[in-house]
């Protein structure tokens, strides 16, 4: 008998804990999600700002690890940037403001392409996270970028040139209600990132709290991912 899928759902993948070192020295806990079959492709996350609470397991992040592997074979690589701790453990490291993140972003898209040998990769920041995949997940062996409720906090406008002169996707989940940039600002920031797709959120907030902006979120991204794997199922 089919049950709702529920924020406490778990459902089948083979889930391994990791430890990657970046070229400074520092040890990145993390956990790999991968489908036990039909993999499709893969997301490489960066989570929320960690000085508010941030980390692998901010909820949209582990949701997705727990159900994208098994209802659309999307693999997901959730990990702690340099000095975050969540359940799994704690990062080595000091938070510097997006700065010194760069190791751990270069780190970790070197692991899922060079040890994983992950296809169809693609990189989802969420808020503090879209700073950072503006900022150095430009590896021209990611598919593109998925940022969802970005602040352009620390962006420059060198780095949205840098992906309008890539050319490479870059899709943006902006809330209709976000605290930082909503719809009409977003639009306008992102001018200089010509090919960018923004798709406002009616009714979403920047934490994207409730399971309908959850599955509005899993869905976007198998939209990119795995079209046809879509719609994703309410009940399992």
């Amino acid at each position: 008998m089919l049950q709702p899928v529920r924020p406490s759902t778990i459902l089948p993948a083979q889930r391994t804990a990791f430890t990657v070192v970046t070229s400074d020295g520092q040890s990145l806990i993390g956990e790999v999600a991968a489908p036990i079959s039909d993999y499709s492709g893969a997301i490489l996350c960066l989570h929320p700002l960690p000085t508010a609470g941030g980390m692998m397991d901010s909820h949209v992040y582990k949701k997705a690890a727990n159900r994208l592997p098994a209802i659309s074979g999307v693999e997901v690589i959730r990990f702690n940037s340099r000095g975050t701790t969540s359940d799994a453990g704690t990062s080595t490291g000091v938070f510097d403001n997006g700065n010194a993140e760069r190791f751990d972003v270069e780190a970790m898209m070197n692991y899922c392409l060079d040890t994983l040998k992950l296809e169809n990769l693609w990189v989802v920041g969420w808020s503090f996270g879209t700073d950072l995949a503006l900022r150095h997940a430009k590896d021209p062996r990611v598919k593109g970028l998925i940022l969802l409720s970005p602040p352009l906090r620390t962006s420059d406008v060198s780095d949205l040139q840098f992906w309008a002169a890539d050319g490479r996707p870059v899709i943006a989940l902006v809330p209709e209600f976000d605290d930082y940039l909503q719809p009409p600002q977003a639009i306008e920031r992102f001018k200089p990132l010509t090919q960018i797709q923004i798709i406002p959120v009616e009714g979403a907030k920047h934490l994207w709290v409730g399971e309908p902006s959850v599955y509005r979120v899993l869905s976007e991204i198998t939209k990119v991912i795995a079209p046809e794997r879509l719609p994703l199922p309410t009940d399992i």
